[in-house]
């Protein structure tokens, strides 16, 4: 897929785009991270770009796209106030602000991560510590890929991903999660080539 077919195809109104990955970034492609936010938010209209607000890959796809539009970035957190000082989002929605319980299928896709499975029933149930805050940051995955009741689900992800294991942690976890609810994605063997484009 070109940049101008993925264009074509998802600059519509309502459009949402994931732009995130590994929090292990690579000295030498960082630029292109931030390069592919705003080359993206310059090259379209109607597209909304949502981030897990996540240290290295969130943070430098969030940096490229604020430099050119801050009100097409939504961010999810897992908590309030998560990581507030760098958080340049127009819109963020934590979970803090989300009935868990009443969204069965989140619950359902985010025990998916069987590492976490336990720990999310218990985060769902109203027992929040220091455990079982990782429950949340899977929960958050979750949501940024399929939505809420209130919360649009992902139309395109567009991953930074560990080419030494791919699709692991949080980051595969959500592009698992994009693949079983047929949400398409691409990593950087991709979208590094529309750099050049």
């Amino acid at each position: 897929m070109t940049l101008q077919e993925f264009i074509e195809q998802f600059d519509k109104p309502n459009s949402i785009v994931l732009l995130e990955g590994k929090r292990n970034v690579l000295d030498a492609d960082k630029e292109k991270l931030t390069a592919l936010g705003a080359l993206l938010t310059s090259s379209t209209n109607h597209m909304i770009f949502r981030s897990g607000n996540a240290k290295g890959s969130d943070q430098l796809f969030s940096e490229g796209v604020t430099a050119v539009d801050h009100k097409r970035l939504q961010v999810i957190t897992p908590y309030s106030g998560h990581r507030e000082k760098t958080n340049q989002a127009y819109e963020t929605i934590s979970l803090d602000d989300i009935h868990i319980a009443a969204e069965p299928e989140v619950v359902y896709q985010s025990k998916s991560n069987k590492k976490t499975e336990k720990l999310i029933d218990r985060y769902v149930s109203g027992d929040k510590n220091r455990y079982t805050i990782k429950a949340a940051y899977i929960i958050r995955d979750t949501i940024k890929a399929i939505g809420t009741d209130e919360i649009k689900p992902a139309t395109f992800g567009i991953f930074y991903d560990d080419v030494d294991a791919p699709m692991s942690g949080g980051t595969g976890h959500t592009m698992n999660v994009c693949e079983q609810n047929n949400i398409p994605i691409i990593d950087q063997k991709i979208w590094f080539q529309w750099l050049a484009e």
